[in-house]
């Protein structure tokens, strides 16, 4: 086709370009608009969110707000429930000093001499067992401590005869409040003694000898220069009997411990006192107790010595020393005694305790439970005791 032919043309293809022109505009407009559209309407919620979320943001601040005014009204409401706990139990310890326990028996001199004279008689005579125990310790199976309570010098147990979970705590060596915990578990979790039921005993004790066994707490009070021991119901609180010891001039039973003077102690075959005196001041002596009347039924002269001694107890009719040094070491139980003869001290187990913090302030053995409660600069320890057969010695 010519160029003229094409000049021909252009007249007649303009109106098409120009209407092809004009619809895509339109198109393109149209499509400009729904954008804006959208823009527009993204705008709006974006908007509205924002607002949502602002009114959100103030509701949970209002919330808290008021849960921390709640909080500190709650912590209000508990700080002024313990001071009226604190108040009570004043008031409580103060009713209780105003109406004491009754006071011991008065000791009948005859027969405390008629007593003294019995257990004399009897002394360092073989022992006629009443059970058949005949287990020995063969070494400290393991070791638990518990929490850290109190002074340094203390005593912890449970009932040695009776199968109460409570737990006993005397807190230093002069004292006349025992805190108890209802089980293990309330003593090891809670630190504040507000935590544990309070008994006012009606005179303090002296030392870290004393004991809980079947349902009573038998414990040492000083008079003078005479010891007492006490035996108090723990249910109804009050001195069920008492007995002037029948030692002449005691001295300190344990050389690391000089507060101590009469050890009280459990085993398989009851209860036991070791003490010592001016006497035979270089070793311990051993004595057989009747926890019903308090009488001494029988006593001993150990071979065992005070020097270096932190603590000891009873088991299966044998005493049992531990000594340590004054610098703090591992102790050990070096010397044993025991009342039927049935194992030679020479023969016995050499016991190590691990190395801990300084000397025991107290040692007590359960016989139910086969372990020791054990007190420690103010540490509370459990040993569990790997025991066999005296005769397998």
């Amino acid at each position: 086709m010519g160029p003229w032919r094409c000049l021909l043309l252009l007249p007649l293809l303009a109106p098409a370009l120009r209407a092809q022109q004009q619809h895509f505009m339109e198109y393109v407009e149209r499509r400009l608009t729904l954008l804006e559209e959208r823009i527009s309407q993204w705008h709006d919620q974006s908007s509205r969110y924002s607002t949502e979320l602002r009114d959100f943001k103030n509701q949970v601040l209002g919330m808290l707000e008021a849960a921390e005014k709640e909080r500190e009204a709650m912590r209000a409401e508990a700080e002024s429930a313990a001071v009226r706990v604190d108040r009570l139990e004043r008031e409580v310890d103060y009713l209780e000093t105003q109406n004491p326990a009754p006071p011991c028996v008065e000791v009948d001199e005859t027969l405390m001499d008629k007593q003294v004279a019995t257990a004399k008689q009897r002394k360092n005579e073989k022992y006629t067992k009443l059970t058949d125990c005949s287990d020995t310790i063969a070494s400290v199976r393991a070791m638990k401590i518990l929490k850290r309570f109190g002074s340094a010098s203390g005593l912890w147990t449970k009932d040695a005869a009776g199968s109460s979970e409570k737990i006993y705590v005397f807190d230093g060596t002069a004292n006349d409040t025992v805190y108890v915990f209802p089980r293990m578990r309330e003593f090891t979790l809670f630190s504040a003694t507000r935590k544990a039921a309070r008994i006012k005993l009606p005179y303090p004790w002296v030392g870290t000898g004393h004991l809980v066994y079947d349902g009573h707490l038998y414990y040492i009070r000083q008079q003078g220069p005479s010891f007492q021991v006490i035996k108090f119901n723990l249910a109804n609180k009050t001195v069920v009997d008492s007995s002037v010891f029948p030692a002449e001039e005691q001295i300190p039973v344990f050389g690391l411990s000089p507060s101590t003077y009469i050890e009280v102690s459990a085993d398989e075959e009851g209860l036991w006192a070791i003490y010592a005196t001016k006497e035979d001041e270089k070793n311990m002596c051993l004595a057989k107790l009747d926890p019903a009347s308090l009488d001494i039924e029988q006593m001993w002269d150990t071979p065992c010595p005070r020097e270096n001694a932190e603590g000891a107890f009873v088991v299966c009719g044998a005493l049992h020393v531990v000594y340590n040094t004054r610098l703090p070491s591992r102790a050990r139980v070096q010397c044993v005694f025991d009342v039927s003869g049935t194992l030679a001290p020479e023969d016995a187990s050499l016991v190590y305790f691990p190395k801990r913090y300084g000397s025991h302030a107290s040692l007590k053995y359960s016989p139910r439970e086969r372990q020791i409660y054990a007190w420690d600069d103010g540490y509370q320890i459990i040993y569990r005791m790997e025991m066999k057969k005296k005769l397998e010695v």
